[in-house]
Parts: C-alpha cells; sequence; structure tokens
C-alpha cells in the first residue's frame, strides 16, 4: 500500500495538482459504500427516524471519508484532523435547521423513496 501511494505522491507532485490521492481516496471510499451498500445510515436509523439518520449517516460518513483520504494524501496529511473535526461540526446545527427551517415540498429526500421503489421494480438491462 505504502508503494502506491508513494507512487501516486511522485505523479502528483510531478504532474497533477495537490490534493489529487484526496480526491481519489475520497470519492473511492464514497463509491465503494454506494455499491457495497454499506451504510451508517442503518445504524442511525435505531435512535432517529429516518430523515435525520440520513442526515446525520452522510455527515458522519463524509467526515470519515475525509479523515482517511487526508491521512493517505501526503499533502493534506498535517490538515487531517482538522478537515475531520471541521465536517462534524455541524452536526450540533442540525436540531436547529430541523426546528426552524421548512423542507422543500421538491426536496429530494422528500418523497424520493416513491421513486426509488418504482426504479427497483423496473427490470434493468
Amino acid at each position: 500500500m505504502q508503494h502506491i501511494i508513494e507512487n501516486l505522491s511522485y505523479l502528483q507532485d510531478k504532474y497533477l495538482l495537490k490534493g489529487f490521492i484526496f480526491g481519489v481516496v475520497h470519492v473511492g471510499i464514497m463509491l465503494l459504500g454506494f455499491y457495497t451498500g454499506w451504510s451508517i445510515n442503518r445504524f442511525l436509523k435505531l435512535i432517529s427516524n429516518g430523515f435525520i439518520a440520513g442526515i446525520i449517516g452522510v455527515i458522519i460518513a463524509h467526515s470519515l471519508a475525509d479523515l482517511i483520504a487526508s491521512l493517505i494524501d501526503p499533502d493534506l496529511r498535517e490538515a487531517a484532523l482538522g478537515i475531520f473535526l471541521g465536517g462534524l461540526i455541524v452536526l450540533p446545527i442540525i436540531p436547529l435547521l430541523e426546528k426552524y427551517i421548512i423542507k422543500s415540498k421538491y426536496h429530494i429526500a422528500i418523497g424520493d423513496h416513491e421513486d426509488l421503489k418504482k426504479d427497483l421494480k423496473k427490470k434493468h438491462k
């Protein structure tokens, strides 16, 4: 693994922009989660409603992916803890948003599950 990181780091330094490794690892982690079906939301649904669990799950999953990616990327390693904590700092704001912000009926998280059920029933090639 270290050999791969060193080779990517060399390519990043010579030909690519800083943060390239971070981007690949971060999106790779999220993609792996989507394709494997692994979800923090499943665990969070035990303690809250599905909508809130989804929001909290996305924030935690994204922050963890940020942490892992920034620890692997040599250019961002020093900032890893700040990136992680910065991603989590918004969690205490969620109850205020839930109380005072009215969600639009057109928002993707509202009513999207009906569309998903229809898509799952369709036969795919």
